[in-house]
């Protein structure tokens, strides 16, 4: 649907008339939007177990812990009075500051727990700080959020929603980001700069220095935002660390995520880091509510048996390396990833590698006629995947 090219208002309304067709329209950037595209699961495929490996989901369950504690919430015995069925907590709004979960982040980050913002996933949290610092100003001109790019493909629709301009700057040949142009891109209207480390789709991470060296070169009054969705599979001892980056700057923020390492993906929970200055008025913008007991009840339990969860993504990054060390094997180049993905540089021939993915019963993520995404799954699908690519590529293992 096409959206008008302005939705200012109108000098005077027409009554609707019945059986005529609608004349409500939405906002104009919506045609500016990206379409954000979710991953798809596998179609079947007669004899072959299908897996998914095209949403950078954790293929392993959350620990037992977990489990057992949401059994626990949803079979708890009715008190003395009979008062309190079990199955209650669905009919009761959660604490909307999520007070335990901050309180059982900051004594596990080592963090002021008035420094946490609870957001739906890493992505609600990032939201928040967007709307908050960045739309369009009573002069009608926007603030701009400088983003690298290919990232997150959320950053500009998050964006754009909130009246503001993205600035996309192109990643460097080895799926880095180019940090030097996205210092030259800043301008008086510069609100917002977005890291992400692992970047998503294609990998690598940010070190420690190059991040201090860009940091010099950034306005106080401009936040950077450095997103750590998959810091937990990282194992780069360079790479940037996002508690002591918030430590160490004040126009820092951090945005992280229990849906990945911790396999919380359909609780959708996350959080942010962010300074006393700019808390206040990023509560004010915060959806009441956002997520449920339920999963911070998960978030907490993940976090008390942390052991656990760290033994899950030592699993996956042992798979992330064979896979890596395998195609470098096949003399197949892809950036270096700390991440549990990949990404493939296939240009034009990104349709016909994932319709082919398609019939070896695996889905992976596609992005035009840039490149392809492949999570790192369970051992038989990073196998099936690997043959598979020696067959597109026509090449032995």
């Amino acid at each position: 649907m096409n959206v008008p090219e302005s939705s200012a208002p109108r000098d005077h309304h027409q009554a609707q008339q019945p059986g005529t067709t609608i004349g409500v329209y939405p906002r104009a950037v919506l045609n500016e939007l990206p379409a954000y595209v979710a991953g798809k699961p596998s179609g079947e495929v007669p004899g072959l177990r299908s897996y998914k490996l095209s949403s950078n989901e954790n293929p392993y369950a959350p620990v037992p812990a977990v489990i057992d504690k949401l059994a626990e919430l949803f079979s708890a015995a009715p008190t003395e009075d009979h008062e309190r069925p079990a199955g209650e907590i669905l009919n009761r709004y959660p604490d909307t500051m999520y007070t335990a979960l901050r309180q059982e982040l900051g004594a596990t980050l080592d963090v002021d727990p008035d420094d946490i913002v609870i957001g739906a996933g890493s992505l609600g949290a990032l939201t928040q700080l967007v709307s908050t610092l960045a739309g369009t100003s009573a002069d009608g001109t926007r603030d701009e959020v400088i983003i690298p790019w290919r990232s997150f493909e959320a950053y500009p629709i998050v964006v754009l929603s909130a009246g503001a301009q993205d600035i996309r700057v192109p990643l460097l040949a080895d799926g880095r980001h180019d940090l030097q142009a996205m210092a030259d891109a800043l301008t008086p209207a510069t609100r917002m700069i977005m890291l992400c480390s692992p970047n998503n789709p294609t990998g690598p991470v940010l070190t420690t220095a190059e991040v201090d060296e860009f940091m010099a070169k950034i306005p106080a009054d401009v936040l950077v935002v450095l997103d750590e969705a998959y810091v937990e599979f990282i194992e780069d001892p360079q790479a940037v660390n996002g508690l002591e980056f918030f430590a160490r700057y004040p126009n820092a923020a951090v945005v992280r995520t229990f849906s990945k390492a911790h396999g919380l993906a359909n609780l959708r929970i996350g959080y942010a880091l962010v300074h006393p200055d700019l808390m206040p008025h990023v509560r004010v913008m915060a959806t009441p509510f956002a997520t449920s007991t339920i999963a911070e009840t998960a978030a907490i339990t993940s976090l008390q048996n942390l052991d656990q969860v760290h033994k899950r993504v030592a699993i996956v990054q042992q798979q992330r390396r064979w896979v890596l060390s395998e195609l470098h094997a096949m003399g197949i180049q892809v950036p270096e990833s700390s991440a549990n993905f990949f990404w493939l540089d296939l240009r034009e021939r990104t349709p016909e590698f994932v319709q082919k993915a398609a019939t070896w019963g695996l889905s992976v993520r596609g992005f035009g006629q840039e490149g392809v995404r492949v999570t790192i799954g369970e051992a038989e699908a990073n196998e099936r995947l690997l043959q598979m690519v020696a067959e597109f590529f026509n090449v032995s293992r």
